[in-house]
């Protein structure tokens, strides 16, 4: 079920680790999807699991594939988003973090995650973890070397409820905005405009907080202090093709004011446009 020290874990037959979607989108918006994905590499086995339980949520970031492609048409944005699940290895965890790859996820248990001998580890990394991050960093090389500004923006989404220790424990947020160190100007904006949308509970670092156990935006955004936004939807308002759409328009019209409001924040006395 798991890879041996002698073999490269990704074959001929599986999918480079991570896609870049509109390569030359001209926005200041970079998306990202740490778990826009859930192959399983064929020499995984599927983990051991089920194609339903890979469909879960526990497999990946139910609609986010689907909606930063269209966020990434719709506002001429860059979106590199990872292809495997998040049960292969979770690229928003650094390499030391015990759940970076899970035994058990949601009370379920993932048998190719089993005793994992640290050749295994190590392929996972190498061939998935580090070319997503080596996308994110080079496209933020290029982007500083042509003088763009940056608003990077990950795109995550929520299980509707988790399980607690006595029963389900509803979320009642159809969005929430996760943030903490670096420059936090934009995310507040952003928090700003969401609440102004009559129609949505939104959430402030719900339905969990942004911790240094998050990796991908501490990593690119917080040493350069690059504005940025973690943004998680429910899921069940993802799961189908008209619900990413619905979203997309929505936050395609707010991240631009959202945009605009911390620019103007930044300089009060000009009105500054970010495209």
């Amino acid at each position: 079920m798991n890879s041996t020290a002698s073999q490269t874990l990704l074959g001929t037959e599986d999918a480079a680790p991570v896609m870049v979607v509109n390569p030359k989108g001209a926005s200041s918006f970079l998306l990202i999807g740490d778990h826009a994905g859930n192959a399983v590499p064929k020499r995984l086995n599927a983990l051991g699991l089920t194609d339903v339980d890979l469909a879960r949520h526990i497999g990946w970031d139910i609609g986010i594939g689907e909606l930063g492609a269209m966020l990434a048409e719709k506002l001429d944005a860059v979106f590199v988003r990872q292809t495997y699940s998040r049960l292969v290895i979770d690229c928003n965890r650094n390499e030391t973090q015990p759940d970076l790859i899970a035994d058990i996820s949601d009370a379920t248990v993932v048998p190719g995650n089993a005793g994992l001998r640290d050749a295994d580890r190590a392929a996972r990394l190498a061939e998935i973890h580090a070319p997503y991050q080596a996308a994110i960093a080079a496209e933020l090389a290029r982007r500083d070397a042509a003088g763009m500004r940056t608003i990077l923006v990950a795109l995550h989404s929520f299980t509707p409820a988790m399980r607690g220790a006595l029963r389900d424990q509803a979320r009642p947020w159809q969005i929430g905005i996760l943030y903490d160190d670096g420059d936090t100007c934009f995310a507040q904006a952003l928090l700003d405009v969401l609440r102004a949308e009559a129609d949505l509970t939104v959430g402030d670092n719900e339905p969990y907080r942004m911790d240094l156990i998050d990796y991908t935006i501490p990593r690119h955004a917080y040493p350069a202090r690059r504005p940025y936004a973690e943004i998680e939807i429910r899921q069940d308002l993802l799961g189908s093709t008209e619900g990413c759409v619905a979203w997309a328009d929505r936050l395609a019209r707010l991240l631009l004011v959202a945009a605009d409001a911390s620019a103007a924040s930044r300089h009060p006395a000009s009105v500054i446009g970010v495209r």
